[in-house]
This record gives C-alpha cells, sequence and structure tokens, in this order.
C-alpha cells in the first residue's frame, strides 16, 4: 500500500465509531467513501491493522495486515476497485445494496472493463453475474464462458442463500434468496449458527406431550388472545376484547391462504375496524413514522416509508421472494425475519402495517410447519417484553438511510420524497433483525407458552376442585380466579358481600387455601 492508495485510507474516526486500532478502511466501506455511493456503510465494516491484529465486535471487523488488497497508484482505478471488490466477497460476502449503486455510477463500458480484468476467476464471475442481474441485460462486448466449474453467488460460509439454478453464461450457481424486486440477505453470525444447531423448532413441543387435549385446545385459545392483545399492545392500543378477538381469529388462520396483493388488503381490512378516516389499500401517499414539531406540526421522521409509486414494484417483489423462501429449504425462523421486517420498512399502509407485520411471522412459521397445527406460536407477547430491543432493531435499520432520503413537507404536513429509494426497501441486511426474532422465538419456546400451559393446568385443577366442591358455573368461576389473582389470593370485602356473598367463612378460607397450594405450590 503506498500513499497514492485508490480506495483505502486511515482514518481515527469512521461512521461515527472510533476506531482504537489504526489500520486502513478497506472493502465496501472505504469504495462506498470513496465514490460518494448514496447508501450507508454496511455495519460491520472492515479495517485492515497495520499490525498482525485480528478482532471482531458489532462495529467492524479487523483483519492482519497481510490481508490488505493492492491499491496502490500505479493501478488503475477499475484495477484497484477490481481488487477491493475481491477482499469484499472473501471476507464480507455480497451486499446487494452496494452492488446496485455501483451499476449505476459506473457505465457500461467501465463495467466491462473491471469484468475482463480476469475473466474466468471465480470472484470476476460472480461479479460478472451481479453487474449484469442488475443491468437487467448482458453486457453486449462480454461472450459466454464454456467448460468452467460452477462458483456460488453467495459465499454459504458467509450468508445464509437457498439450493440456487445455473447461470450457464458466467459459470455461477444462483443461489440468491430473492428476486431483483426484493433480495435482502443475512449474515452467518454464531449466534444464528447456534440456533439453528439447536433445531429449536423440532424440540419445541416436547414437554406437551401427555398433556390432555381440552387443555392444549384451551391453550390454543388462550395464546391465541394473548397474541392478539400484545401485538395491539406494542402499536400503544388497547384495543376492546372483541376488536383482539377479531384479529386473534386472523392470526389463527395464519398460513392457510398465499400471500397475495388481494390477501393483504383482506388483512388490512381485518385490522382496520372503522376505516371512515382512512384511506385503504396501499398508500397513494407519502409515509414516515415519528414525532412533529410541536409548534409547526411539521414531521420529525424515524422512518421514511417506501415511495407510494413503488408500492407495487416492492409489494410484488416481496410476494415472489416468499414464494421462493417456503419452496426452499430456508430456516424459517429466516425466511420470517426477511419477509416480515422487508413489509414494515416498506410500510405499504396508512395504518394496520405493525400488526401486519407480526401477523407474516406467524404467517411463514406455519408455513413452514415451525409452529404446531391448532396451537398459536405467541411471539408478538414476546416482542412486548422486548419492546425495547424490536424499537432498536427497527431503527438501526431506518435511522442510517435518513441521510440519503430527499423530502419536502407536504400541505398536509406529510412527507413526498424527492429522489429514488426503491433499492433501500429491496435490498437491504436483515442480520439484525433475525437475530432479534431467533431470541424471541426461543424466549417463546422456552418460556411463555411453557408458562401459559402451566398456568391452564393449575386453572384446571382449581376449576375442578370449585366445581367438586360448590358446583359454580364456569363464568364464576373465572371471575373469582381473575379475584384472587388480583387481591393476592384473597377474595376482597367487596367481592364477599357481591359476587360471592352466598360463600361463608370457612368456604372462603378453604378456596383462599387451595388456591394458595395449587398456583403457589
Amino acid at each position: 500500500m503506498t500513499k497514492g492508495a485508490h480506495f483505502s485510507f486511515i482514518a481515527p474516526i469512521f461512521n461515527g465509531i472510533n476506531i482504537q486500532e489504526e489500520g486502513y478502511i478497506t472493502g465496501y466501506a472505504a469504495v462506498i467513501h470513496h465514490l460518494h455511493l448514496p447508501i450507508p456503510v454496511p455495519r460491520p465494516f472492515v479495517i485492515v491493522s497495520l499490525k498482525a491484529k485480528r478482532n471482531e465486535n458489532d462495529d467492524f471487523l479487523l483483519l492482519p495486515n497481510s490481508y490488505l488488497p493492492e491499491d496502490c497508484a500505479n493501478l488503475t482505478e477499475i484495477e484497484a476497485l477490481y481488487k477491493q471488490l475481491v477482499f469484499a466477497l472473501k471476507y464480507e460476502g455480497v451486499n446487494m445494496l452496494f452492488f446496485s449503486a455501483l451499476v449505476k455510477r459506473y457505465s457500461e463500458k467501465e463495467l466491462s472493463q473491471l469484468v475482463n480484468i480476469e475473466p474466468t476467476g471465480q470472484y470476476s464471475r460472480r461479479i460478472w453475474f451481479l453487474i449484469e442481474w442488475f443491468l437487467g441485460k448482458e453486457i453486449k462486448d462480454i461472450p459466454n464462458l464454456t467448460k468452467k466449474s460452477y462458483v456460488n453467488v453467495i459465499d454459504t460460509n458467509l450468508q445464509y442463500a437457498v439450493n440456487g439454478i445455473k447461470s450457464a453464461r458466467h459459470s455461477v450457481i444462483n443461489n440468491l434468496p430473492g428476486t431483483i424486486d426484493f433480495c435482502p440477505l443475512i449474515r452467518k453470525t454464531a449466534r444464528l449458527e447456534q440456533y439453528i444447531s439447536e433445531n429449536i423448532s423440532a424440540k419445541k413441543y416436547e414437554y406437551l406431550k401427555g398433556i390432555r387435549k381440552s387443555i392444549l385446545l384451551r391453550a390454543s385459545a388462550f395464546l391465541l388472545l394473548k397474541d392478539s392483545k400484545a401485538s395491539f399492545s406494542i402499536e400503544g392500543e388497547s384495543p376492546k376484547s372483541k376488536r383482539a378477538a377479531r384479529w386473534g381469529q386472523a392470526i389463527g388462520q395464519a398460513g392457510m391462504k398465499d400471500l397475495s396483493h388481494e390477501e393483504f388488503l383482506r388483512l388490512q381490512q381485518i385490522v382496520i375496524e372503522n376505516p371512515r378516516f382512512l384511506d385503504m389499500g396501499y398508500r397513494n401517499k407519502g409515509g414516515f413514522i415519528g414525532d412533529r414539531d410541536s409548534d409547526t406540526f411539521s414531521p420529525i421522521p424515524d422512518h421514511l416509508s417506501a415511495k407510494p409509486s413503488d408500492l407495487k414494484q416492492l409489494m410484488s417483489g416481496l410476494i415472489e421472494t416468499n414464494t421462493l423462501l417456503l419452496s426452499d429449504e430456508t430456516d424459517a425462523v429466516l425466511a420470517a425475519a426477511v419477509i416480515a421486517f422487508g413489509f414494515v420498512f416498506i410500510h405499504p399502509f396508512v395504518d394496520g402495517n405493525g400488526r401486519i407485520h407480526r401477523y407474516l411471522i406467524q404467517h411463514i412459521l406455519a408455513k413452514k410447519q415451525f409452529s404446531q397445527q391448532g396451537l398459536i406460536f405467541p411471539v408478538s407477547a414476546s416482542i412486548l417484553s422486548h419492546i425495547e430491543d424490536y424499537q432498536n432493531v427497527l431503527e438501526n435499520h431506518s435511522t442510517p438511510l435518513l441521510d440519503f432520503i430527499e423530502w419536502n413537507e407536504t400541505s398536509d404536513h406529510n412527507v413526498e420524497v424527492t429522489n429514488d429509494t426503491i433499492d433501500y426497501y429491496k435490498y437491504f441486511d436483515a442480520t439484525e433483525q433475525a437475530e432479534f426474532l431467533y431470541d424471541c422465538v426461543k424466549d417463546t419456546i422456552d418460556n411463555i407458552i411453557p408458562e401459559e400451559v402451566n398456568y391452564l393446568i393449575k386453572y384446571e385443577e382449581f376449576k375442578s376442585y370449585i366445581d367438586n366442591t360448590f358446583e359454580m358455573p364456569d363464568d364464576l368461576v373465572s371471575l373469582l380466579v381473575r379475584f384472587l389473582e388480583q387481591n393476592n389470593g384473597k377474595i376482597s370485602k367487596r367481592a364477599r358481600k357481591k359476587e360471592f356473598e352466598a360463600l361463608d367463612e370457612n368456604e372462603v378460607e378453604n378456596i383462599e387455601e387451595n388456591y394458595k397450594l395449587i398456583f403457589n405450590g
């Protein structure tokens, strides 16, 4: 490396990160910085140390000095770019948003020069395929390859992919887990690999064996309502029981219908009980999530939704990618993360996006046969109990994009995006979202479902005692348990004078004692 490097550079602070180890910013981050590409720097980005050090954290990957790619002044910019791209593919994997920006930055002639530096090399073939994939056409002066062994576009040691199809022209296997209109990627991390290796899907209902069918049916009903209420609570709403039950019925149908534009509209109609003040269907105006200035009512966005003119293409891409992932052996939770978070980032509706986003998690888990038929998987309850982490996961994606989205305030204090932003919603790294969702899935399996089932087992035991002793109606038993729960195992004086005035002192003490024994051990 010489002083005249094209792309790599030393910076003590980069992308808001204080870099304590001196080294060269390299790979995707270096090219983005040098070419001023209108995309966020990937996280983690790569630094090549001036020493033989290696380290990794959430912000950057530090590699030893021997990894530094050739980037000196006697190379042309295209030659130096090729060296950086080979380095990036080796150690960072494919960055879809980067390649979509790169093909817009260079002419077709320059891209042809890039590919022809090592036309038969495995990295050159992967770069070539990606360039033509994004261009949507073949570069004319590059002939088809012949008699070369095939290589994967996605390095499956670094990122998750699908069982691909061969592209004879490039001698590569297109194992991209998406389509040109929607293709988020997930990096292989130790956390995700641990979850997948545990095969928690196969173990999730082992503890249900031997539990009576009546308990399981009751548990399913309780979990359905629990998940529905949690999904509303995440939105800061406290719906009436009827509304929560209505959405619970929709959740109970998760996995039964295939996703389509019509199905998304149907789901919105279920979510929105009173559409009087809303334009239903895909938005025909801008959208944002955030706050407003208290004086001017001007938008202060935390997230800017996709442009209304892009919604049909984005949603069609999401639906096609969903079909691809369902037909592949892709892990159920990873597929759910890509589709559900992709949907909420697009934010196609004026209202109802959050609940449909969480419905999509249920839908894909059911389609992938992760969740047991007839028993809802209440992941929204876990999301609600980790609400700050959930908000961080959403904001960590949306906040970096705000620097690249240009918008004006409209006369009705909405937003109108004025630049081309569609690729931000097509191509994003969904690793953090996948890790968060797997955390919630494991929490649901380890804690939420067992706690609910155990509670219902105790409830049935207590109900049996009440039935055998007092022949009390089911509704009154339910009310009795609620009062005992709210009053630390005691029937309040008010309740004893009203709803339970028929009970004498000894009977009250007997009930309280049995409640304590059954529910508190």
